[in-house]
């Protein structure tokens, strides 16, 4: 698992390139700030620094393109399920890739999929979670549908203890997420 003093930003492209010199499929990469977050339809995707937990993990599924959605569920589903057996909170996932907890969005997942030529295709799957923000961490417009996760349990929360946490889930379920 990388350091969080990680580098401030690594692009879905640097971790593409990353992929095609070699990269063994569970590379995670995490960044303390983005300053290019995204979501599903180039939605913004709001990252202060060092207040969540920004990261993208390589894959190499081999499943076929057109089930890709399957990543976005298990992911989501993953994510939804560690925060409710770490944080005791009720999270649930609003189709296809939201986490929301107390009827706000708490964290989010966006896989991007690319077939590899006589190579198993490749998967970038990156999550965002809001883990120590509060209210006015968020922009105004944000403020009524963001939630954190310290802001939800009403105390700070470990964010290594916690990505640990989910990094083991992840591993663990992977295999049936993918299983033909």
């Amino acid at each position: 698992m990388a350091e969080f003093d990680s580098p401030p930003r690594l692009r879905a492209e640097e971790i593409q390139a990353e992929a095609n010199g070699g990269a063994p499929e569970g590379l995670v990469v995490f960044a303390e700030h983005q300053n290019a977050g995204r979501g599903q339809h180039g939605n913004r995707w709001e990252s202060a620094a060092r207040q969540g937990l920004w990261f993208s993990i390589l894959l190499r599924p081999k499943i076929d393109l057109t089930e890709s959605a399957r990543l976005t569920t298990w992911a989501a589903g993953t994510v939804a399920a560690t925060i409710t057996n770490e944080l005791s909170l009720d999270a649930i996932v609003k189709p296809p890739n939201d986490i929301y907890v107390a009827g706000r969005k708490v964290a989010g997942v966006l896989v991007e999929m690319r077939a590899q030529e006589g190579a198993p295709h490749l998967a970038i799957v990156g999550i965002g979670i809001n883990v120590h923000q509060s209210a006015q961490d968020f922009p105004e417009e944000l403020r009524a549908r963001a939630i954190s996760l310290a802001m939800a349990v009403g105390r700070e929360v470990d964010r290594r203890k916690f990505a640990v946490a989910l990094l083991r889930n992840l591993e663990r379920t992977y295999g049936a997420a993918v299983a033909l």
